[in-house]
C-alpha cells in the first residue's frame, strides 16, 4: 500500500487576499465613485450653460443649442478619451507603486514611444519613404514599435533599480530626463505628423456616430477597458500578483519565503514600461501627430491617480480599478479649471495638493490598521 508524500512545507505557499482586504479594496472603490459623482454633479450645478450653433440634419437650418457646460455629450467624450491615456499608465504605475517602487519616467517612456511609432508612420505614410506597405502590416508594425521601445526603457529602469541598487527614485529620476533627452535629440524638438492613414481613421480614431450628429471613438475606450481587465486578473488572481502584494508588505519575508524579489521588480517597470507604450500609442493615432514636448508633467498626473486610487507608496496594495478611478478623478479635476474658467495655472496646484492629502490619508489608515492589529 502506498501512501502520498508530504507536502514541501518549505515552499511558499501564497494565498489568495483575505475577505477583510478585498472589502476594504471594494469599499475603497465605491468611495472613489462617489467622489466622482460629487465633483460631476458640482461641475453640473456650478459650471453654467454655453451655447453652440447646431444644424438641422434634415431641413439644414441652423440654430442656438443651449446646453449644460459640463453636462454635454462633447465634453463628457472628451474627459473619456483623456482618462483613456492616464488610466492606462496609472495602471502600470499601481504594479510598480504595490512591489513597493516609485517610476517617474513614465513620461519620457510616454513620449519617446510615442516618437517611435510617429516615425515609423510618418515613413510609412503619403509623404515617406516606404510606401506600399498593406494596412494591416502598418497597424501591427506601430503597434509593435510602441510597445517595444516602452519595454526596452522599462528594462532600463528595472534593471538599474537591481542591478545599481539605488533608490527607484532616483533612477526613475535620471531616466526621466534621458528618455526625454533622446526624444529631443531626436526629433530636434520638431513634431512628426502625416501618418498612414490606416493607423488612425482605419483604427485608433475610427468613429460611431451616435445619430445625434455626434461622433465617438470607441477604440481608445475599448483598449482601456482591456487592460483594466487584465490589470485587475494579474494583481487579483494571478501567483505573480500576489508575489507583488507580498514584496511591497514587507520585502524582507518575501525573500525568507524565497520569492525572487530582484526578477519580479524588473517585471513590474517592464510592465509599466509596456502600458505607457501603449497609451502612446492610443495618443498618436488619436491626434495624429506627436511632438518631443508631448507629456509633461504627466509623471505627477499618473502618480496621483494611482495614489488616489488607493496605491499605497509604502507598497503592498493598489487595485487596477482603482487606477483608473483615480484617473478619472484626476482628470475631472483638471477639466473643472476650464469649466470654471478658472486660470489653468491653477491645475498643477490643485493635483499636487490631491498627492499630498491622498498620501496623508493613506498614512493615516495604515497607522490606524497597525493600531487595531496590535490592540
Amino acid at each position: 500500500m502506498t501512501t502520498a508524500a508530504p507536502p514541501d512545507s518549505s515552499a511558499p505557499v501564497l494565498s489568495p487576499p483575505s475577505p477583510p482586504r478585498r472589502r476594504r479594496a471594494g469599499a475603497n472603490e465605491l468611495g472613489l465613485l462617489g467622489i466622482i459623482l460629487v465633483l460631476g454633479g458640482l461641475l453640473a450645478a456650478c459650471g453654467g450653460t454655453i451655447e453652440r450653433r447646431v444644424r438641422d440634419p434634415q431641413t439644414g437650418e441652423q440654430y442656438i443649442l443651449t446646453r449644460n457646460k459640463f453636462l454635454n455629450v462633447d465634453r463628457l467624450l472628451t474627459l473619456a478619451k483623456n482618462t483613456s491615456f492616464f488610466a492606462i499608465m496609472a495602471i502600470g504605475a499601481t504594479l510598480v507603486i504595490v512591489s513597493g517602487g516609485i517610476d517617474l519616467s513614465v513620461g519620457g517612456i510616454y513620449v519617446l514611444s510615442g516618437l517611435a511609432g510617429a516615425s515609423l508612420l510618418h515613413t510609412l505614410g503619403p509623404s515617406g519613404t516606404l510606401t506600399g506597405w498593406p494596412p494591416w502590416v502598418v497597424v501591427l508594425a506601430t503597434m509593435a514599435v510602441c510597445l517595444l521601445t516602452g519595454l526596452a526603457c522599462g528594462l532600463i529602469n528595472g534593471l538599474g533599480v537591481i542591478g545599481l541598487g539605488l533608490h527607484p527614485f532616483l533612477i526613475t529620476l535620471g531616466t526621466m530626463s534621458i528618455f526625454r533627452g533622446v526624444a529631443f535629440v531626436a526629433t530636434r524638438a520638431q513634431s512628426i505628423g502625416e501618418f498612414h492613414p490606416a493607423f488612425v481613421d482605419g483604427f485608433i480614431s475610427r468613429k460611431m456616430s451616435l445619430g445625434t450628429g455626434e461622433f465617438i471613438y470607441p477604440i481608445p475606450l475599448l483598449i482601456l477597458i482591456a487592460v483594466a481587465l487584465w490589470g485587475y486578473y494579474f494583481l487579483a488572481q494571478t501567483v505573480t500578483g500576489r508575489k507583488l502584494l507580498a514584496i511591497g508588505g514587507n520585502e524582507t519575508a518575501a525573500r525568507y519565503a524565497g520569492l525572487n524579489v530582484a526578477g519580479l521588480k524588473v517585471l513590474t517597470y517592464a510592465l509599466a514600461g509596456v502600458l505607457a507604450g501603449i497609451a502612446a500609442m492610443v495618443n498618436i493615432g488619436y491626434h495624429g501627430s506627436a511632438a518631443s514636448g508631448d507629456g509633461a508633467g504627466y509623471e505627477l498626473q499618473v502618480i496621483a491617480a494611482a495614489v488616489v486610487g488607493g496605491a499605497s507608496l509604502s507598497g503592498g496594495r493598489g487595485t487596477a480599478l482603482g487606477a483608473v478611478l483615480g484617473a478619472l478623478i484626476i482628470c475631472l479635476i483638471v477639466d473643472a479649471i476650464v469649466v470654471l474658467d478658472l486660470d489653468q495655472n491653477y491645475s498643477q496646484i490643485i493635483v499636487g495638493l490631491v498627492i499630498v492629502a491622498a498620501a496623508t490619508l493613506d498614512r493615516w489608515q495604515a497607522v490606524w490598521r497597525r493600531t487595531n492589529a496590535v490592540a
